[in-house]
């Protein structure tokens, strides 16, 4: 009888799938480090009946890191971090002593299959926990396969049993790919950050961060918002004017009619034209259209557009609203919540998933007459080649998932739901008027067909008066022909919504690992989350941006971390050398670095604008024991 082993991504995770897969009957244990369970059961394995153990690990089991004597930031040049700096594997939780507890496991066992997440970093945490395993398990006898990956996206008994009668292998160059980011994101950033950190901080005293952090990622997010916050204070505000006119086609309504010059800036040409338009007493109808319009449903919904949307609509931050996702995925509620697709597969169950939905009170009624009268298939979508779409997977209930939890099931139910809807439907109608030589529109819009907007409501069309029926050539009394004079309005803060849209449009960063990086900023007291979850950068954040563009504007454009992604994904795809990559890239940054160091000064004259030197705030004493900083004393 053989053994096999079987490693998930997190504990909860192990048993969901051990439960699907022994169809409950199986037996629990704690394992030695306390935070992992393994559950074993006896089933038939590729033809052989086999003891089964499934276990699980707890997110990455390894992280990179310098050797010892590289970690001391005072004994080491940073710029020897790029080359020099010999790195290694470290547990990535000392506490959880996983590797060891991942050996006790698999000591004995004949083959391992591997259920980590299906995503890059999936494939690099199968890779860590292969090394850890390998040497203790069974030799192979013969050239028979000992290793096996499952595919996939949800924890529902279809998807999970699917898997396990389709066992592939796991991919080595999308492992690779996570192992070339992490080393560029370590050597470049902690070069970096090393050297800003100890130049600026024993020089001024009010510098309100223990850590003035560089990252490939993280600077060029920062710089979105920095260039925002440029675009507000550089913002010269301009006068203008506009004509409105007002119609009275029956006694008591009025008629508020758009001018389609729409403005101009010369306040007595706009004089001009109201003192032309005020001698006519009727305005006379030139042409009536009517059009018939459509809305389009939404394309299916892949993380980039959840988190937009949990930001801009429910409030949450793109860390929280991922931590949620994921929280919902190990539930068994939705689809796996990281993928960039947008389109489903043609062998995706729709109606199954929809059928789920029929007895939920907020959208049962919708969802009954899809099932009746057939439900639309999904626009067709980008296709990443990673998951399905983000999916209810199962149907939940405001008091099963509380709060937050069911906010965004609710709004991934309704996204679901719509992208098997309908179109929404309208008649335009847009009638044109000349008051004097003058011309105005006044344009009105007519629900034909709601479709999917009854399940969105907040994408319906707005209900406008209805607009008076007439013909070519009309004349309606004129009720009034004013001059407004506006200003026009600088931009807002970024919002981050937008911010991920900029990330996704410029490549910076993945969708697993956007939100990290906007948390980073904020954590790192470059910008404040302010209301409406718009980002503002503070006085460092905007300084730092500031002297990057001076000295060197690469650091925190977008464009070279964009083809370093390219780069990363290329080697995912087999199609570039791991150690050309890493070896290019990392020269490109050790010049740039350099570069860096001898211009300093640059950003040192825009620091002191913002920043009083320490000789101003009392002398430097020595460093503090808790947080490292300089000491002031002053008498």
């Amino acid at each position: 009888m053989r053994t096999v082993l079987m490693v998930a991504e997190k504990p909860s995770l192990a048993q969901s799938i051990a439960k699907i897969l022994s169809r409950g009957n199986m037996s629990s244990r704690k394992g030695l480090n306390g935070a992992c369970s393994v559950h074993e059961y006896t089933g038939s394995f590729i033809g052989q009946s086999a003891h089964f153990k499934m276990t699980s690990v707890c997110g990455h089991v390894m992280t990179l890191d310098f050797i010892g004597k590289y970690n001391s930031w005072d004994k080491v040049d940073p710029a020897e971090l790029f080359s020099k700096a010999p790195t290694e594997k470290k547990e990535a939780n000392p506490k959880l002593t996983m590797v060891k507890f991942l050996q006790v496991e698999g000591r004995g066992c004949d083959c391992i299959v591997l259920w980590l997440d299906c995503d890059k970093e999936g494939e690099n945490i199968c890779f860590e926990v292969l090394d850890a395993v390998l040497p203790v398990m069974n030799k192979p006898r013969g050239t028979e396969r000992t290793i096996y990956r499952a595919k996939f996206s949800s924890i529902t008994d279809t998807d999970i049993c699917n898997a396990m009668n389709h066992l592939g292998e796991p991919n080595r160059n999308e492992a690779l790919s996570v192992d070339a980011r992490q080393e560029l994101d370590l050597r470049i950033g902690c070069a970096f950050t090393r050297f800003q950190t100890k130049y600026f901080q024993g020089k001024y005293g009010n510098l309100d961060s223990s850590l003035i952090s560089f990252g490939p990622c993280q600077t060029p997010t920062l710089g979105f918002c920095v260039e925002r916050h440029d675009k507000i204070q550089s913002f010269k505000p301009e006068t203008y004017w506009v004509l409105q006119a007002k119609v009275n086609p029956e006694k008591e309504s009025s008629l508020t009619l758009d001018w389609d010059r729409v403005r101009v800036f010369d306040r007595e040409v706009a004089q001009m034209f109201l003192n032309i338009t005020k001698m006519e007493k009727e305005a006379k109808v030139e042409s009536v259209s009517k059009k018939e319009k459509v809305k389009q449903r939404p394309l299916a919904l892949n993380t980039v557009e959840m988190l937009r949307v949990a930001s801009a609509a429910l409030g949450m931050g793109p860390q929280h609203a991922m931590q949620i996702a994921e929280r919902l995925y190990t539930q068994g509620y939705i689809s796996y919540p990281r993928t960039e697709t947008t389109h489903y597969p043609e062998n995706f169950d729709l109606k199954g998933c929809l059928r789920q939905q029929a007895n939920n009170p907020y959208w049962a009624e919708t969802v009954k007459s899809l099932l009746s009268e057939g439900i639309n298939r999904p626009r067709k979508g980008h296709d990443a080649g990673d998951h399905p779409p983000i999916t209810p997977m199962r149907a939940a209930t405001e008091a099963e998932l509380g709060g937050d939890g069911w906010r965004l099931y609710e709004y991934i139910t309704r996204h679901f739901i719509a992208t098997v809807s309908a179109d929404c439907k309208y008649l335009q109608t847009t009638i044109s008027f000349s008051i004097g030589p003058e011309r105005f529109t006044c344009v009105g819009k007519v629900v034909t067909s709601p479709g999917f907007t009854e399940i969105m409501p907040w994408h319906s069309i707005p209900l406008e008066e209805s607009l008076p029926h007439c013909e070519k050539g009309d004349l309606f009394p004129i009720g009034e022909i004013k001059l407004l004079e506006k200003q026009t309005s600088p931009p807002d803060y970024l919002t981050e919504a937008e911010l991920i849209t900029l990330m996704e449009k410029h490549g910076i960063g993945t969708d697993a690992s956007i939100p990290v990086h906007i948390n980073n900023i904020c954590q790192r007291n470059y910008v404040t989350v302010e209301s409406g979850r718009r980002l503002k950068p503070t006085n460092l954040g905007i300084v730092l941006v500031h002297g990057y563009y001076k000295i060197d504007a690469e650091l925190v454009l977008p464009t070279i971390r964009s083809a370093v992604e390219k780069q990363l994904n290329l080697i995912a795809l087999g199609k570039a050398n791991y150690h050309q990559v890493l070896e290019h890239t990392l020269d490109i940054f050790k010049r740039k670095f350099h570069y860096f160091v001898d211009s300093i000064a640059g950003m040192d004259e825009l620091m002191e604008v913002s920043f009083s030197p320490l000789a101003a705030t009392g002398k430097p004493l020595s460093r503090c024991g808790k947080c490292h900083r300089f000491m002031k004393y002053i008498q």
